[in-house]
This record gives C-alpha cells, sequence and structure tokens, in this order.
C-alpha cells in the first residue's frame, strides 16, 4: 500500500502539461492548454489541461482527472502502475507500507530484464528483413511492411544459438530469467524460439516483456513442437494479467468504446491490416478476470470472438465466468461465434472488415448466453431439471456484480424454472432492489443545494478554506455538503494538507465523491482574480450566516409565547443583532 503522504507530496512535484504531452500534442488556449480529446473522437478541441489546477477535463465526453487519472485513463494502468511511473519520472522512490523484501528485490530485477527483451526484439527485427521465407509468409498472409512494423513483428533464425550474436555473454543467467533461452539436462544452452515469425509482447507500458512464436518450418535449428509458442512465465510476462496488442489498440478501442477479444496472434494483426484496430488477444491462455478488469478500464463493450466449435463455447464459457465480478449495468460483455470454417483472420480476408463489423456490433448477450447454456444443460420439463437449472445459476447470480442485469437474469430465470422470482431470489441468497417507491430526498435545513455547491467551488479551489465553513449549517444529506464536511475532516486530522485540487481529488479516488469533484472541478475559473474570489467566499459564508441567524429569528419569534428561558435569551440576542444590522453596524450572534 501506498501511504496517502507520498501521493500528495507525488502530485505537488509532478506537472500534469509534462505528463500529458508525453501522449497528446497541446497547444496554448489563455491559462491552460488544449487538445482534441484522446478519449473519444472528435474534430474540435474540448480536451483542456489546466496547470493550475493540476487537472484534465474534456467537456464533450467528461473525462477528467488528475495526473495519476490521466495515465490510467489513457495509458489503461492501474493506480499502482501510474504512481510508479510519475515516480520514476520524478527521482522519487516509492515507498510502500508492508512491502516484503521479496517484492523489492522482484521489482529490482525487472529493469535489466526489460532492457535484454528490448535487445531481443531489435535482433528478430533485424533478421526479419534479411530473411525472404519470413517476408514471403506475411505477405502471403496479407500483411503490409506497415502493419509489420507497428506490431514489431520478426524472426527467429533457424540456428540453436542465434541470440549469441546479440549476446556475447551468453552464459548469462538473465538471459534464462527472462526466458529467452533453454537449458538442456545436459547443460547445454539453446534459443527457445527458432526459425519462426516473432510477435513481441508489451506491456502497458509499450516494454517487451515476452514473444510468441509462430512456426515456419523445421529445419537445421531443429525448430519444431508447437505451431505457436509463447514465453514462459517470468518476473516481466504473467499470462493470466497480459493481452497481445493492447498497446496498439487503445486508439481504436477508444474511439468505438469496444473492445474484441480473439485468440490468436494473427488474428490481432490480420484484423488490424483490414481497419479493425480495436481486437486485443490472450495469450495462450483462458480469460482470466484480470483481463477483464483491465480490459473495462479501457472500453464499455467487451465482444469475445470464438470459433463456434465445443472449443470456442468452453472458451466462451470461461470468458463469461471471468466477467461476471467486473461488471456492471452500464458495462456490456457479448459473444461473437464465427462459422465453424472461420477464424477472425480467415473470416476478415474473406468477408471484409464491413462484415466483421456488422457481427461485432450485434453479439450475443452474456446474459443470452448464459441462459441458453444453462437451459441447455438441464431437463426443463422435469421438476429435477428445473430444480437443476437454478442450483447451476445460483454461484454465477451471486457472482455478477450488476444488480440490474441480475434481476433481469431472475426473471428469466423464473420462467423457465416454473418458480416465483422471489423465490429463486431466496435459494441463491440474493438481496433484492430496493421496493417501491424512493424516500423523498431530506431538504438542506438551511442552505439550498446550489449555495452549497458554490461554496464547494470555492474550497476546491483553496482546500484550507474548508476550515472556515459554517459546517453546522451544511446538511450532510446532499452530496456537495457531504463532501465539504469530508475535506474538513480531513484536514483537521492532518490527511489531506492544504494545496491544490490535484491531491484533493486522490485523496477521494474511488469514493462517491470522485465525480462531484470532477463535475465542480470543470466550473472553477483558472483566470480568476485570487483576492476577488477569497472576497467573494468570505461574502458568502457571511450571508449564510445572516440568513441562518434570521431562520432562527423567525422560528423563535413564531414560538414567543412559548419559549424556555434558554430560547427566550436566544431570541433577544438575535432581536439585537438584527437591529445592529438595520442600522449597519452588525456584529456576531
Amino acid at each position: 500500500m501506498i501511504p496517502e503522504s507520498f501521493i500528495q507530496e507525488l502530485l505537488a512535484r509532478v506537472d500534469i502539461v509534462d505528463v500529458v504531452e508525453r501522449y497528446v500534442t497541446l497547444k496554448k488556449a489563455g491559462a491552460n492548454y488544449s487538445a482534441c480529446c484522446p478519449f473519444h473522437s472528435e474534430k474540435t478541441p474540448s480536451f483542456t489541461v489546466s496547470p493550475s489546477k493540476q487537472f484534465y477535463h474534456c467537456f464533450g465526453c467528461g473525462a477528467h482527472g488528475t495526473a495519476i487519472g490521466f495515465l490510467m485513463q489513457y495509458a489503461g494502468l492501474g493506480f499502482v502502475e501510474a504512481v510508479e511511473d510519475l515516480a520514476s519520472h520524478t527521482g522519487l522512490q516509492v515507498p510502500r507500507e508492508a512491502r516484503g523484501e521479496a517484492g523489492q528485490a522482484a521489482k529490482a530485477r525487472k529493469a535489466p530484464l526489460t532492457e535484454l527483451m528490448a535487445r531481443a526484439a531489435r535482433f528478430y527485427k533485424d533478421q526479419l528483413k534479411g530473411s525472404p521465407k519470413a517476408i514471403d509468409y506475411l505477405k502471403e498472409r496479407g500483411l503490409t511492411g506497415e502493419v509489420a512494423a507497428r506490431f514489431g513483428l520478426g524472426y527467429a533464425p533457424d540456428e540453436w544459438q542465434g541470440l549469441q550474436r546479440v549476446f556475447p555473454d551468453y552464459a548469462d543467467p538473465a538471459l534464462l530469467e527472462c526466458g529467452l533461452v533453454i537449458d538442456s539436462d545436459q547443460g547445454r544452452r539453446y534459443d527457445r524460439f527458432r526459425d519462426r515469425i516473432m510477435f513481441p509482447i508489451l506491456d502497458q507500458r509499450g516494454n517487451v516483456i515476452g514473444f510468441g512464436g509462430r512456426i515456419l518450418s523445421g529445419g537445421k535449428g531443429g525448430a519444431d513442437g508447437p505451431k505457436y509458442l509463447n514465453s514462459p512465465e517470468t518476473p516481466l510476462f504473467e499470462k493470466g494479467r497480459e493481452l497481445y496488442g493492447l498497446v496498439q489498440a487503445r486508439q481504436a478501442i477508444r474511439e468505438r468504446d469496444t473492445v474484441i477479444v480473439v485468440e490468436g496472434y494473427m488474428d490481432v494483426v490480420a484484423l488490424a491490416q483490414h481497419g479493425v484496430g480495436n481486437a486485443v488477444a490472450t495469450l495462450g491462455t483462458a480469460t482470466t478476470p484480470a483481463h477483464v478488469q483491465k480490459l473495462l478500464r479501457q472500453a464499455s463493450r467487451i465482444v469475445f470472438c470464438f470459433d463456434g466449435d465445443a472449443a470456442g463455447r468452453k472458451a466462451a464459457w470461461r470468458a463469461l465466468e471471468a466477467s461476471l465480478e467486473h461488471l456492471t449495468d452500464d458495462r456490456f460483455a457479448g459473444f461473437l461465434f464465427l462459422p465453424p470454417e472461420h477464424d477472425p483472420d480467415s473470416f476478415v480476408r474473406a468477408e471484409g472488415a464491413d462484415a466483421f463489423q456488422a457481427l461485432v456490433a450485434r453479439p450475443t448477450a452474456l446474459s443470452e448466453f448464459l441462459l441458453r447454456e444453462l437451459r441447455s444443460r438441464a431437463d426443463l420439463g422435469s421438476a429435477e431439471g428445473r430444480a437443476q437449472l437454478v442450483h447451476e445459476a445460483k454461484p454465477l447470480l451471486q457472482r455478477l456484480a450488476a444488480p440490474v442485469l441480475r434481476v433481469q437474469i431472475v426473471k428469466a430465470l423464473a420462467a423457465a424454472s416454473a418458480m416465483q422470482e422471489q423465490e429463486i431470489a431466496a435459494e441463491c441468497g440474493l438481496k433484492p432492489l430496493a421496493a417501491g417507491r424512493p424516500a423523498p430526498r431530506r431538504q438542506p435545513r438551511v442552505l439550498e443545494v446550489s449555495q452549497v455547491r458554490t461554496l464547494l467551488r470555492h474550497v476546491l479551489r483553496r482546500p484550507e478554506r474548508a476550515a472556515r465553513l459554517p459546517l453546522e449549517l451544511i446538511d450532510r444529506e446532499n452530496r456537495y455538503g457531504a463532501l465539504l464536511h469530508e475535506v474538513a475532516d480531513a484536514l483537521d486530522h492532518g490527511e489531506l494538507a492544504p494545496g491544490r485540487l490535484a491531491p484533493l481529488f486522490e485523496y477521494f479516488r474511488g469514493t462517491a465523491h470522485e465525480p462531484v469533484i470532477g463535475e465542480i472541478a470543470a466550473s472553477i475559473d483558472d483566470k480568476a482574480d485570487e483576492a476577488a474570489e477569497e472576497q467573494e467566499f468570505s461574502d458568502a459564508v457571511v450571508r449564510i450566516q445572516t440568513r441562518a441567524r434570521k431562520d432562527e429569528l423567525a422560528e423563535l419569534t413564531a414560538r414567543r409565547a412559548h419559549l424556555d428561558p434558554e430560547e427566550q435569551r436566544r431570541w433577544e440576542e438575535l432581536l439585537a443583532w438584527l437591529k445592529d444590522e438595520a442600522s449597519g453596524r452588525g456584529r456576531g450572534a
């Protein structure tokens, strides 16, 4: 776990303009910088980066956040990875709470291994240029040099120790550790990949962490074995977490808000060659929850594309199970089953990109696939079969994180099993959605929501102003008031340092307050005069206090005949204050 104090220090040192400009060309636009949004397709720039707020916001799609958030949203990094990336550019060492020595040692090993993998990738790429048979193979598959270069394709020569040309210290243990070589039982070392088209596998930062190799033919180097061979698990490469082609597909995924998951390297590359750039592939393993979680950071729609045979349906079912815990009601997972004679590569070459995209637009929804598969396993004509249907659905429903979708599936199960929806929900231990009309929203005791929102805008501009708020007059029941109380509490307890907007946003990342901060941040004027803003905030506090006193006086006056001694004293105090206000003198009450 990364200490909160370090996050605050990191954001104080980072310049978000520098971070965004690593990936997006920005133009100066007054106090801010602008560009066409990298998160959706547009012709007129609506994406702004504010140096004063250290915040980005798109007025078109609503994307917003700090430098950390930009790396998470643009590069698909996790929170920790984004923090580590920023820290590496600022010269800071990321501290970890309760981080073991083994974990630190593992991280220290990765940097030199990454360099070895990059050198190997360059070697394979250079070898491709001098291999007519490898070039001919790629041409036969319809690939151009441009696409081959985009994916960094290469060729492992038909030699036992071809890598010795680029690694003179061929006995280096690190070559074994990163999976480039194999040590035989007889103590002989040789290249893992021989006479294969090489597909570099990149992590989210663009580092080469592994390879996939497609065999061409047997030869003197003894290139045999499976048609496709992957790097083994290494300190850099974990198959269950990585996806082939994600770095290259990122922009197309954002533009279409859809990611297509296929099974092979050539499927990804062939689809890209035909203009379908939003495809990625798993790496010789079934789809995992980590894959789904990573992809749902990139798009709201995932379409799993598999063969229509039994193996394809088995793979699709595993993808369904991996998706359940990460789906929400605003996210979609679907399944596309191609005709038996086709895989994505052959289909797009035979039928064209438009035909493929038409299928992607109409996949089988996760709910439909789930219900269809469960029904196919049970005899719905018997009580035992209907009981089996509900029994097999139970663990799936319990894992499904999308509550409204779960209700819809329960309705369908009830119809198929001749049961009541409430009976299925009870049997499966599901919590019902709130029934009946929603309770009416409680009105703020004193302040209108619009006034609280105005106060919040001033506090987000300068968080230290929260200490001067009349919190007793601000209702926690609305989202703006709740956030004002939370900011004040965090400042009081030293958990949040006075300063800029970006650290405050990160402090509340992942809470219900995060979207509220993003909404208000977009309305803050970067060019506002500091003195004028301070005066406006002070005047707002005075107006709020004045109104509260007048409301209190009116309430006490209405009960004038029934006041107890303390209330009587307060009424007299407020009455004197009101007279002073009327005379222009004014004093606290």
